[in-house]
């Protein structure tokens, strides 16, 4: 499945965002950045320790900002951090829409050309997925009004029930 939004592709991906070969990937962080379980552990077993040891360095960032450290033995070059809110948190929309813009901000910043996003939030948060989908994708869209050094968005999404939410998200706003 692939969208564009004029010089961006959107797709959908499913399976490991730590295998995935774009320039950079999301970790759906916590604000302490401390590289645990879910999309953080896989991307701190198979990046290996430095990720965690520049984590150390920034010593953690608070709810919906983003920061950016170096990959370690990742395809990717770039991870950017982002804290996700969790779930009846309070305001958690808003703070799942800045926690998504601002990891797109961070990627800009940098001139990144590919980066690839997991779905923040849904894991250990309790984020519900398709709210989270809506979220995403219209933060997406809203992000790429303005001119952009991205040019694919990749949603890299764990099991099949993510990617189907996505996918009909997507159909929904982009179609």
């Amino acid at each position: 499945m692939e969208y564009r939004i004029g010089k961006t592709t959107i797709e959908l991906y499913q399976g490991d965002i730590a295998e995935l070969d774009t320039e950079a990937i999301v970790n759906a962080a916590n604000s302490s950045l401390i590289m645990g379980g879910g999309v953080a552990g896989a991307i701190r077993r198979k990046g290996g320790p430095s990720i965690q040891e520049e984590c150390n360095r920034i010593g953690g960032t608070s709810v919906g900002e983003a920061v950016v450290t170096g990959a370690g033995n990742l395809k990717a070059k770039y991870i950017i951090h982002t804290v996700g809110p969790r779930y009846e948190e309070g305001n958690e929309d808003e703070k799942l829409k800045n926690a998504t813009l601002n990891a797109l901000k961070r990627a800009q910043e940098k001139k990144i050309r590919s980066i690839a996003l997991p779905a923040i939030s849904t894991g250990i948060f309790g984020f519900p997925l398709d709210r989270a989908a809506k979220i995403m994708v219209k933060a997406v869209k809203e992000f790429l009004t303005i001119p952009s050094s991205l040019k694919l968005i990749v949603f890299a999404l764990f099991d099949k029930e993510a990617y189907d939410t996505f996918a009909k998200e997507l159909k929904k706003q982009l179609e």
